[in-house]
């Protein structure tokens, strides 16, 4: 048996090269940490990226969230609001609806009424379309063909029978209701005599064009069929532009020489891509209805980018 002194030196001995081999763990270790500040992907890494310290419990601080990138302008449109000056006689009134910001401009007298006219057949036949879908009703191809001929040829005949089915001046008070108008006014005998400002005008469009007037099933519909307005209700807003886009515009026309005041009241209506369009005319019954329509397609290319 080995003397007890020299045992505790052989235990001393182990003990020293037990703690150098510790050492040296630590220093690979811290080696390696070090390493890792500069690999790409390392947490480490990441941290002093960032700018910032880890927090208190040890996670790294939260990224800063980006500024958020600019809403784009939207693309412009084909008209713009500016001056328009008409050299005729009697009385004329327009308004542009922008409906991108449902901004209205147009002349001082925007807010005075006329007789719409057969400009009215766009709202009556909105109107029906909306309440037969919302009754859960198609209608059939006899109805169908009676608003089509009522919006592209202007027919009076369906349009008194169409009228009456809607309820007559209630549907008007649906109208001013619905689409937000604050000028106009129930016609006292007929449709025709339903009186709308220029303004209001813009707004009917406006309603007709977005889908409240004739609902999600038939707006498509009703915007084409009064696209393919023909014959002599075909004039005025689209024919100040080309071909090209005149096609795409949707109007309604109306126009009556009225008894009780010897003058022609012609009145336009139009929706294009983002905007409609109200321009209403009163003059002497001797100037023809052209003269009507040609007030309506010069304040359309005055407005015109």
């Amino acid at each position: 048996m080995p003397p007890v002194a020299a045992t505790r030196g052989r235990r001393r001995a182990r003990s020293g090269r037990g703690g150098l081999v510790v050492s040296v763990l630590m220093v690979t270790v811290g080696l390696a940490l070090l390493t890792l500040r500069f690999v790409p992907g390392s947490p480490l890494l990441a941290s002093e990226a960032q700018g910032g310290t880890p927090s208190a419990n040890g996670s790294p601080p939260a990224a800063s969230s980006p500024s958020p990138s600019p809403s784009p302008s939207p693309s412009p449109l084909l008209v713009a609001a500016g001056p328009v000056s008409i050299n005729a006689s009697g009385w004329w009134s327009w308004a542009l609806l922008d409906q991108r910001t449902n901004e209205i401009t147009g002349s001082k007298n925007m807010a005075s009424t006329n007789r719409t006219a057969s400009m009215i057949k766009a709202w009556i036949a909105a109107d029906y379309l909306r309440r037969s879908a919302e009754r859960g009703v198609t209608p059939s191809k006899s109805r169908l063909h009676e608003v089509s001929i009522m919006i592209r040829d202007s027919d009076n005949a369906a349009a008194t029978d169409l009228y009456a089915v809607v309820g007559k001046q209630a549907s008007t008070r649906r109208l001013i209701s619905m689409c937000g108008l604050t000028d106009s006014k129930v016609g006292p005998t007929s449709w025709s005599d339903t009186r709308l400002s220029a303004r209001d005008t813009a707004r009917m469009a406006a309603c007709i064009a977005d889908g409240r007037a004739a609902g999600p099933k038939w707006t498509n519909w009703l915007l084409n069929e009064m696209r393919k307005v023909r014959g002599v209700g075909d004039f005025g807003i689209r024919k100040a532009f080309p071909s090209a886009v005149a096609k795409t515009i949707a109007i309604k026309n109306g126009w009556v020489v009225r008894d009780d005041s010897g003058n022609w009241e012609v009145n336009c209506l139009a929706i294009g891509d983002g905007w409609t369009m109200g321009v209403m005319t009163r003059y002497d019954a001797s100037l023809g209805y052209e003269y009507g329509g040609k007030i309506c397609k010069d304040v359309a290319a005055q407005l015109r980018v």
